[in-house]
C-alpha cells in the first residue's frame, strides 16, 4: 500500500494544528483524537495535502482510492493489501471529516455529499476489482438478447436509503441492491483455463466479493457496513436479481413500504445507457403513480402506525432518529407527499430530503412555517446525529448517557451546557411531531348511538357500574383507585387515566348488557390497568379508541390467557385496539410484516432482534386467539395461522443466524464443491410433531431437526476459517439463542430437539446422508411414526427436497400390516401407562382429551398406522403430514371406508377445538367423561376395528 501523498504537491512542512483545534477535536471525538495521537505523522501528511479548510472533489476521492490500493511497485495490490489500504484511507478521511464538522468548517450538504462520493468510489472500485478476478476464473457473463445477439451481462449496484439520496452520515451503513440484466452463463473455456457458470452464480460471487472488500471487519476495521436486506424477498434470497425477475416482483409482490425504499434508489457508477434506461423504466412506475395516489393512504397509515408503535414499545426518547419527532418522522412526512403527488409533479421525483422539502414548499404542499421548521429540525438533527456518531465511530442515534460526553457534545454543537442542547432538541421535536400527527390521520370516533361517553354522563355510569358489580369487585375497584401506585402517578399519567376511565366504564357496561360478564372481566381489567398506568401512552390508546375498547372487554372475560398476556406484555395492547385480529394474515403477509419490522433493526443489534422476533410472535398469536374467541375461524384455519407464524419466525431466525455466522467465518463449502449462498445456504429446518402436522396450539413448543448439505471437513471462505461441521454447530447454537433465550419479552418458542437422530445423544445438526442412514438402519419404529408428522419448514430448497425424498423412501419401506399394528399398539400402551389418567381419576369420571383411550393420540396413531402400513403399495399416502389429509387420502384410495375416515376426522377436529378453548381458558385437558362419551366411544370402536385389538386402556 502506497501513502496517498506520493503523487500530491506539498505545502512545505507537515500540517500542525493549533492547540485550540486539537482541544476541539478531543472534545468532539475520542475516536478521531486517538487516530491523531496514534498516527500523528500520517495525519499531518494527509492534512498537508488535504487541508481542513478545503472540500474534496470526486476526482480527488477517486485518486485517493487508487493511491491507497497500489502495492510497492505501483501495481494494483492483492486482496489483503487492497482491503487494508481502503480501511486506512477511511480512517484518515473520518478523522478529517469529524474535525471539519467540529470546527464548523463544512456545511451539512457538503459533508454528506463527500461521504456519499467516497462510498460510491469504493463501491465502484470494489465492483471492478472483483469482476476482473472473477472473469479470470469463469470468463465474462453473457446472455442472448431479444434480437438473438450475445451480450455481456452487467450488474447495476443500486444505492438505497441515505446513500441513494447522497445523504450518508458519519457512521452510516450502506443499503445496496444488486440487479443484473438477464439469465445466461459465462463464456468460460476449459482450454483457456476458465470454466463456465451461470450468470446467477457469477453475480452472486461478484456481490459477495464487493461486500467482503467493504464490509469485512479486519484488524484495520471496515470501510462500510453493507446492508442487503432491502433486496426483493430480503434475507435468504438471491444476492442479485435479474431485470425480468425484478419486474415480476414489482408487479406481483411489491409492497407500499418498498415504494418508500425505491424512491431513493440510484445507480452507483456507470452502466451502459440501455441497461440504465431499463432499470429506470421499472422503478419509476413502481414508485410514482400518474394520478394522485389516494390508494397509498391506507398503506401510509399502516406505516405511520408501525412507526408510532415502535416509539411506544421502545419508549426511546434518547433516539433522535426513531424517537417521536425524530429524523424518521421528517422523512416520512416528505416521502409520503412525494409518493402521493410525485406522479403528477416530476419536480418531486428527487432523492434528497432537503431538496424534496423545498419542492413541496414551492408547490404549496407545505406551508412556509412548516417548511422552515422541518428544514431547521432536519439540519439540527443531522448535525446532532453526526456529533453522536463522531464520539466513538458508532452507528447510533442515541444521546450519550455519560455526563462528560453529554457536556462535550453540547460544547461541540455550540451550546453552553447539556440542558441548552436538550431544550433546543425538544423544541425541534415538537415542531416535527405536529405535522407528523396530522399526516394521514384516522382518529376513531365512537359509534353514533354511544352517547354515554359525554362527561356529564360519567357519574350516572359509575353508579350503574356499582350496581352491576359484586361486593368483592367494588372493593377491588376502590382499592385500585386508592392504591399507592395511582397516588404516585405523574400528573400527566393521572390525567390520562382520568381521560381513559369513562371509556372503560362505558365498555364494561356494554359488556354487561350483552353477556352479563362484567364481573368476570373486571379483575383482569384491573391487572391490565396496573400494568399500563406507568406507561401511560397505552391509556391514551384506550381513550382514543372507544369502539375497540368495547371489543377488548369480552376478550378479557373470555380468556384469562389473553388477559394475562396483555398484562404481562402491554405492548401487545395496540394489536387489540387496532382490531387487527379481524384479518388474519396469510404466510406471505406475515413474512412481509416481520421483514418490515426487522429492517428497523440494525444488523449488529442482537437485543433488538430478539425483541422483534418475540413481540411479532406474541402479537400474531394473540390476534389468532382473539379471532378464536370470537369464533370467526374454524379450528383448521386457526392452527394454520399459528403454524405460519412459527414458520415465518424460524425462516427469519435462520436467515439472520446464517448471515451472522457467515460474517464471522465466511461461507461453508457445499457438497458440489462451491461455497453456498444466501439463497442456497445448505441448511434446512425440519418440523416434527404439532409443527410438522400443522396443528400448533397457543403454547406449543417446536420439535425441530436440523439438516445440512455442506462438506463437513471443508473449510469456510473467511479469514477466520472453520470446518463446515463447526460452522453448522455454531449456526444451530445461534439459532437456538434467537428462539429459546429468555428475555424480558419472554421466549420466541421453546425448542425440543429430542427427535433428532440418536436423540439427546446425537449431533445438533446432521447431513442429509447421515439422516438417511440413521432412518434406514438404526431408527426405532416409533421414530418412523414420528417421521409421518415431519415436514420441511424452511431453508435451502435442495436440502428440503432431499429430506422429502428420504421421508418418502423411509415411509414407503415394505412392512407387514401385522408388524405395524403390533409396533404401533405397543407404543400406544406405553404412552397410556405413563401419561394417561390414574385409576382414581377414571373412577371420578375424568377423561384426558389427549392421552386417554378414545382421545386425540389414538386418532393420531391411527393415521400413522395407515401411512406406515399402506404406503409401500400406495406412495401417495406419504404426501401429507397432517391427520386430516391422511384420512382423506385413505378414503380416496378406498383402503378405509369413507364414513370411517370422516368420523375420525370429525372427532379429531372436535377434540382439537376443545383443547384450544381449554388453553385459552387456562383449564386442564382433564374433562368430565360424560360430555365426551359419544366421541370417545366412536374413536375406541374404530381403534378396535382398524387395529384388530382392544384399545390401550383395556389392555392389561
Amino acid at each position: 500500500m502506497l501513502p496517498a501523498m506520493s503523487s500530491r504537491s506539498t505545502h512545505g512542512t507537515d500540517y500542525q494544528p493549533t492547540a485550540e483545534q486539537l482541544q476541539i477535536l478531543r472534545t468532539a471525538s475520542e475516536f478521531a483524537y486517538q487516530i491523531w495521537e496514534s498516527r500523528t505523522v500520517s495525519c499531518q501528511t494527509f492534512l498537508r495535502s488535504y487541508p481542513l479548510d478545503q472540500t474534496l472533489t470526486r476526482q480527488q476521492i477517486d485518486d485517493l482510492i487508487q493511491d491507497y490500493t497500489l502495492d510497492e511497485n505501483y501495481q494494483l495490490a492483492d486482496e489483503a493489501k487492497v482491503m487494508s489500504g481502503l480501511r486506512h484511507l477511511r480512517t484518515l478521511l473520518m478523522m478529517r471529516w469529524i474535525w471539519q464538522d467540529a470546527l464548523h468548517m463544512i456545511a451539512l450538504e457538503q459533508l454528506t455529499d463527500e461521504l456519499s462520493e467516497f462510498a460510491d468510489g469504493c463501491i465502484f472500485f470494489a465492483k471492478n476489482y472483483t469482476y476482473q478476478h472473477l472473469i479470470k476464473k469463469y470468463g465474462e457473463p453473457t446472455f442472448i438478447n431479444a434480437q438473438g445477439q450475445v451480450q455481456t451481462d452487467d450488474m447495476a449496484i443500486m444505492a438505497m436509503g441515505k446513500l441513494g439520496a447522497h445523504e450518508l452520515n458519519l457512521s452510516s451503513d450502506i443499503d445496496l441492491i444488486f440487479v443484473h440484466q438477464a439469465r445466461g452463463e459465462t463464456n468460460g473455456d476449459k482450454t483457456k483455463g476458465t470454466r463456465s457458470i451461470d450468470n446467477k452464480r457469477f453475480m452472486t460471487r461478484l456481490g459477495q466479493g464487493i461486500i467482503k472488500l467493504l464490509d469485512n471487519n479486519t484488524a484495520d476495521g471496515f470501510v462500510f457496513r453493507v446492508d442487503m436486506r432491502l433486496r426483493p424477498w430480503g434475507d435468504g434470497s438471491d444476492l442479485a436479481i435479474h431485470l425480468s425477475a425484478l419486474q415480476k416482483y414489482f408487479s406481483l409482490h411489491g409492497r407500499a413500504w418498498e415504494r418508500f425504499a425505491w424512491l431513493k434508489a440510484r445507480v452507483v457508477g456507470h452502466i451502459e445507457p440501455p441497461f440504465y434506461e431499463q432499470i429506470q423504466a421499472l422503478i419509476k412506475p413502481f414508485v410514482f403513480r400518474y394520478y394522485v395516489d389516494y390508494s397509498a393512504f391506507s398503506a401510509l397509515r399502516e406505516m405511520k402506525s408501525l412507526i408510532q408503535n415502535q416509539v411506544v414499545q421502545r419508549e426511546d426518547l434518547d433516539n433522535i432518529k426513531l424517537g417521536a419527532g425524530g429524523i424518521r418522522d421528517i422523512e416520512f412526512i416528505v416521502q409520503a407527499f412525494q409518493l402521493i403527488y410525485g406522479g403528477r409533479h416530476p419536480q418531486l421525483q428527487i432523492k434528497s430530503c432537503l431538496q424534496a422539502m423545498q419542492a413541496l414548499y414551492t408547490l404549496e404542499y407545505l406551508e412556509r412555517s412548516t417548511y422552515e421548521q422541518l428544514q431547521a429540525a432536519y439540519r439540527f438533527l443531522r448535525r446532532l446525529e453526526h456529533g453522536i456518531q463522531a464520539i466513538n465511530d458508532q452507528q447510533t442515534q442515541r444521546l450519550p448517557h455519560d455526563r462528560q460526553w453529554q457536556h462535550n457534545l453540547a460544547i461541540t454543537l455550540g451550546f453552553a451546557n447539556w440542558e441548552g442542547l436538550l431544550s433546543t432538541l425538544n423544541h425541534h421535536r415538537h415542531n416535527v411531531n405536529v405535522p407528523f400527527e396530522r399526516m394521514v390521520t384516522e382518529r376513531q370516533i365512537p359509534d353514533h348511538e354511544d352517547t354515554g361517553l359525554e362527561p356529564e354522563q360519567l357519574d350516572e355510569q359509575i353508579a350503574r357500574l356499582n350496581e352491576v358489580l359484586t361486593k368483592d369487585n367494588r372493593e377491588l375497584l376502590q382499592g385500585f383507585w386508592q392504591s399507592k401506585m395511582v397516588a404516585n402517578l405523574s400528573d400527566e399519567a393521572r390525567e390520562r387515566l382520568d381521560d381513559a376511565y369513562p371509556v372503560i366504564v362505558h365498555a364494561l357496561l356494554a359488556h354487561q348488557e350483552q353477556q352479563q360478564l362484567a364481573n368476570t372481566a373486571l379483575p383482569r381489567l384491573i391487572s391490565l390497568l396496573e400494568a399500563i398506568c406507568r406507561r401511560s401512552i397505552y391509556l391514551v390508546m384506550i381513550a382514543e379508541n372507544p369502539n375497540a375498547t368495547i371489543e377488548l372487554i369480552p376478550m378479557l372475560s373470555a380468556s384469562p390467557w389473553i388477559a394475562k398476556e396483555l398484562a404481562q406484555y402491554p405492548v401487545l395492547l395496540d394489536t387489540f385496539l387496532q382490531q387487527r385480529y379481524r384479518h388474519l394474515p396469510d404466510k406471505l403477509e406475515l413474512r412481509d410484516i416481520l421483514r418490515q419490522q426487522l429492517l428497523r433493526v440494525e444488523p449488529n443489534d442482537e437485543e433488538k432482534l430478539l425483541s422483534v422476533l418475540r413481540l411479532f410472535k406474541k402479537n400474531q398469536v394473540l390476534a389468532v386467539a382473539a379471532s378464536d374467541v370470537l369464533a370467526e375461524r374454524p379450528i383448521m384455519k386457526v392452527s394454520d395461522s399459528l403454524t405460519y407464524i412459527a414458520a415465518v419466525v424460524l425462516e427469519a431466525a435462520l436467515e439472520r443466524a446464517f448471515a451472522e455466522i457467515v460474517k464471522r467465518y465466511g461461507y461453508p463449502i457445499g457438497q458440489d464443491g462451491d461455497p453456498v449462498t444466501e439463497a442456497d445456504c445448505g441448511f434446512a429446518i425440519i418440523g416434527y410433531g404439532k409443527l410438522g402436522g400443522l396443528e400448533l396450539s397457543y403454547s406449543s413448543d417446536l420439535d425441530l431437526v436440523f439438516l445440512h448439505k455442506i462438506k463437513e471437513q471443508g473449510m469456510t471462505t473467511g479469514e477466520k476459517s472453520v470446518s463446515g461441521m463447526k460452522f453448522a454447530a455454531r449456526l444451530v447454537q445461534k439459532l437456538m439463542n434467537y428462539l429459546n433465550t429468555q428475555t424480558r419479552d419472554g421466549r420466541a418458542y421453546e425448542i425440543d430437539m429430542r427427535l433428532r437422530p440418536s436423540g439427546n445423544a446425537g449431533m445438533m445438526v446432521v447431513s442429509c446422508h447421515a439422516f438417511e442412514t440413521y432412518q434406514m438402519d438404526k431408527a426405532w419404529s416409533w421414530e418412523h411414526q414420528a417421521l409421518v408428522r415431519a415436514r420441511a419448514i424452511c431453508g435451502d430448497k435442495r436440502v428440503t427436497a432431499r429430506f422429502c425424498e428420504i421421508r418418502r423412501e423411509v415411509l414407503s419401506l415394505p412392512r407387514t400390516i401385522e408388524q405395524v399394528r403390533t409396533e404401533v399398539t405397543s407404543m400406544r400402551i406405553k404412552m397410556q401407562k405413563h401419561l394417561g389418567t390414574s385409576q382414581w381419576q377414571q373412577q371420578a369420571g375424568k377423561f384426558h382429551l389427549k392421552q386417554d383411550a378414545g382421545g386425540i393420540i389414538d386418532i393420531e396413531f391411527l393415521a400413522q398406522f395407515a401411512v406406515l402400513a399402506y404406503s409401500h403399495d400406495h406412495p401417495s399416502l406419504t404426501k401429507w403430514s397432517d391427520n386430516v389429509r391422511i384420512f382423506e387420502e385413505m378414503a380416496l384410495l378406498g383402503i378405509w371406508d369413507q364414513q370411517v375416515c370422516q368420523d375420525l376426522t370429525d372427532a379429531y377436529l372436535r377434540i382439537r377445538a376443545a383443547t384450544h378453548q381449554l388453553a385459552l381458558s387456562e383449564q386442564s385437558l382433564l374433562v368430565d367423561e360424560l360430555l365426551w362419551k359419544e366421541t370417545r366411544a366412536l374413536v375406541q370402536d374404530q381403534w378396535q376395528h382398524l387395529m384388530g385389538v382392544d384399545d390401550a386402556e383395556d389392555t392389561p
